[in-house]
C-alpha cells in the first residue's frame, strides 16, 4: 500500500532524510519511531505531499506521488496537534471539513460518537480541553473511510479510556484492510498497537521490520529496551559489558511482513 523508495531531503546543508528506504503493506500498522531530530516529521510531510523530496520517489496504492494531489482522497491524517478556527462549534468544525473533502455521504461517526462528541457540538473549539480537541482530530481522521491513515503521536492528551477507544478503533479498521502509520514516542503503546515498526536514526532507516524481530536481534524482552539497545549500539554510547549482544547486521529493504 505505501512504498518509500530512496527519499533524499535537505534542507540547505542539512541532510535531513538520506536514502529512506522501506514498505508497508495492506492493512498492518507500522510505527514510524526515533530520536527528536531523527527525520519523522519530514518524512511524514513527505507522505502527505506537503514537502517534496530532492530525489526518490514514493507510491501509495501502486501510484506515484508526483504532484498529484488526488491520492490524499485515500488518507486520514491526525497531527500531534491539530489547529482549529477557535471561533468554530465542534459541530462547524466538522461540517467544514465535510465540505472540504466533499463527501457528505458515506461517513463514519463511530469514534465521534464514542468519544460523545455530540454532546460538545454547540461548544467552541477555543472552550475546549486539549483533549477533547484530540478526539476530535482522531474523529476527524477516521470520518472518511480511508484507505491509510497516518497519526503522529495520536494518544497526546487522551486519558486512558479516550486512548484505548481509538485503538480499538484502529484495530478494527486493520482488519477492514486500512493501512496505518503511527509516529510514536512511547515503546509500550507501538509494542501492543503495532505490527512492524519503522526505526530512524540521523535520517536513515536504522531497522524495518517485525517489532518481535528487533527484540531477538537484540536480545531484549521489551520493545522500549530493544529501540534503546538499537539506537545506543548505533550512537556508540552502549555499555562496554555485553556488547556482542547488541549488534546485529542491518536488515535488507523488505515489506514489514
Amino acid at each position: 500500500m505505501i512504498s518509500v523508495n530512496n527519499i533524499t531531503k535537505s534542507y540547505g546543508r542539512r541532510a535531513v532524510l538520506k536514502s529512506v528506504d522501506f514498505a508497508v503493506p495492506e492493512g498492518s500498522i507500522a510505527a514510524l519511531m526515533g530520536h527528536n531530530g531523527s527525520g519523522k516529521t519530514t518524512l511524514i510531510k513527505v507522505l502527505l505531499g506537503l514537502v517534496r523530496p530532492d530525489s526518490g520517489a514514493v507510491s501509495i496504492h501502486g501510484a506515484p506521488i508526483n504532484g498529484d494531489c488526488n491520492y490524499r482522497n485515500l488518507i486520514g491524517y491526525m497531527p500531534q496537534s491539530a489547529s482549529f478556527p477557535g471561533h468554530l462549534t465542534v459541530s462547524e468544525v466538522t461540517r467544514l471539513v465535510i465540505d472540504l473533502r466533499n463527501r457528505p455521504a458515506d461517513l463514519d461517526y463511530e469514534l465521534y460518537h464514542a468519544f460523545g462528541l455530540q454532546d460538545e457540538s454547540s461548544t467552541s473549539i477555543r472552550y475546549l480541553s486539549g483533549g477533547t480537541r484530540q478526539k476530535l482530530s482522531a474523529a476527524l481522521a477516521t470520518l472518511f473511510r480511508p484507505r491509510v491513515m497516518i497519526l503522529d503521536e495520536p494518544t497526546a492528551s487522551l486519558d486512558p479510556v479516550a486512548a484505548a477507544t481509538l485503538k480499538y478503533k484502529l484495530r478494527s479498521l486493520r482488519t477492514q484492510g486500512t493501512t496505518i502509520i503511527v509516529s510514536s514516542h512511547i515503546a509500550s503503546e507501538v509494542d501492543s498497537l503495532c505490527d512492524a515498526l519503522v526505526l530512524l536514526n540521523d535520517g536513515t532507516v536504522a531497522f524495518q521490520g517485525k517489532k518481535e524481530l528487533l527484540k531477538t536481534l537484540t536480545e531484549t524482552s521489551s520493545l522500549e529496551d530493544a529501540v534503546a539497545a538499537r539506537m545506543r549500539a548505533l550512537s556508540s554510547l552502549r555499555p562496554k559489558a555485553n556488547t556482542a549482544s547488541n549488534e546485529f547486521l542491518p536488515c535488507p529493504r523488505s515489506a514489514l511482513s
